[in-house]
């Protein structure tokens, strides 16, 4: 195989976005092989503008475009509930997957996803799963991951990120039915913006040991998930840490801030500083005789090459992992981890306590003990929130201009 040909199900935001760049052949070795949506104004615009899709290969039903659709691989970009039995029905047809985050709405769901994938590499090793967790590719989030995990500021004491910098609009929550509801999307801030930052924080730092979560629903909004979020969260180590976010503040901001036993990181608007002790502050505290001295510091603002290269870096990579084995960035079975840390957040907040994560600080085994809980409550939400809409009555689908550090789009759109 020289060129993936991809199957894109879901027209909507995300799948027109992506489909417009593997169109312009932004995406090196990659054509669009299918399309699926059940909207028929997506379907004309997929007739329109991709004249390179025969129109036997444009489906309203993705199991049909499976089945009969000449693919390589399909890319995931429906609503969050429905990732899990498209992804499911691909790997059965031993297709390589790409989804949208999140990779489910709950984490028993992801399993299986997880579950699917290990049975159908089991019979095609060279099989990939990716999700798009674009900002991965930002390479200042890859230089503290490296001096995270390399322990040159010695152990993690603290850290701190206010992501407030997602501002939405009540149109933007108006522009479609499925958004901002417990029965259409499964959450809000967190599940659907704030995902990226999760799954940050875990990947940089590691999973915490347990977290203390208040979540505010339709606190700047007319919407029935949540809006504001701040988890407290506590490490095996002794660390501690806190996250805010919200979709209700502007301006935003976005800073995150890392204290180890032996230095600093702060990076904020485009700016990574990085303070280093000579010694642990706890080593000098415990040896030196001076009531009011300290360690010798240094400090660098760094420069680091590279630019993000978002949802067209996650792409690109993607298809030359299936083409020449490149290691993916965002497996998509990571994707239960800033799912779990979601969960778990919504669930704390629902029983106004904690919620630990027991043995799965390592994130080696993602099995949870809270997860027939959360389910349980989840479906509660949904049950006592049928057919009752919030905000607009007359919510349709709007395709929205995108910014490129944007996610989320009917089974066609997402």
């Amino acid at each position: 195989m020289n060129c993936v040909r991809i199957g894109i199900v879901g027209l909507g935001n995300m799948g027109t976005l992506t489909a417009n760049f593997i169109h312009a052949g932004e995406i090196e070795n990659c054509v669009i092989g299918a399309v699926c949506d059940i909207c028929e104004e997506r379907l004309l615009y997929a007739k329109t503008h991709y004249a390179e899709v025969p129109a036997a290969c444009i489906y309203t039903d993705y199991l049909k475009m499976l089945e009969t659709a000449p693919l390589d691989a399909v890319y995931i970009a429906v609503p969050h509930y429905l990732h899990p039995e498209v992804a499911i029905a691909a790997f059965a047809k031993g297709l390589h997957v790409i989804t949208e985050k999140p990779e489910a709405v709950y984490t028993e769901a992801a399993r299986r996803m997880n579950e699917a994938y290990d049975a159908a590499a089991a019979r095609r090793p060279e099989l990939r799963y990716a999700i798009m967790y674009n900002q991965r590719t930002n390479p200042y989030y890859q230089r503290i991951r490296e001096i995270s995990s390399s322990g040159r500021l010695g152990v993690l004491r603290r850290v701190i990120w206010n992501i407030t910098n997602w501002y939405r609009t009540q149109a933007y929550y108006d522009s479609s039915d499925w958004r901002a509801t417990w029965e259409g999307e499964g959450a809000g801030v967190l599940l659907n913006q704030s995902v990226h930052n999760l799954d940050l924080w875990q990947w940089m730092l590691g999973m915490p040991r347990r977290i203390r979560a208040f979540a505010y629903e339709g606190k700047y909004h007319d919407i029935q998930v949540e809006d504001d979020v701040t988890i407290y969260a506590e490490y095996a180590c002794g660390a501690t840490g806190v996250f805010m976010t919200s979709t209700g503040e502007y301006p935003g901001a976005n800073r995150l801030e890392i204290q180890y036993d032996a230095g600093k990181i702060i990076y904020e608007g485009g700016l990574l500083r990085i303070w280093s002790l000579s010694e642990s502050a706890r080593s000098f505290s415990d040896r030196t005789e001076q009531p009011f001295s300290a360690p010798e510091i240094s400090y660098e603002e760094a420069e680091v090459p590279g630019t993000e290269t978002a949802h067209r870096g996650i792409m690109t990579n993607f298809v030359n992992s299936i083409l020449r084995g490149e290691p993916l960035i965002a497996s998509g079975k990571e994707g239960i981890y800033a799912l779990s840390l979601c969960n778990a957040a919504l669930l704390s907040s629902w029983k106004d306590d904690w919620v630990s994560f027991a043995a799965e600080t390592d994130c080696t085994d993602p099995l949870l003990s809270y997860e027939k809980e959360y389910k349980a409550r989840l479906d509660r939400k949904i049950s006592d929130t049928a057919g009752k809409r919030r905000g607009s009555e007359k919510k349709r689908t709007v395709f929205l201009d995108l910014a490129e550090n944007a996610s989320g789009g009917s089974l066609g759109s997402r």
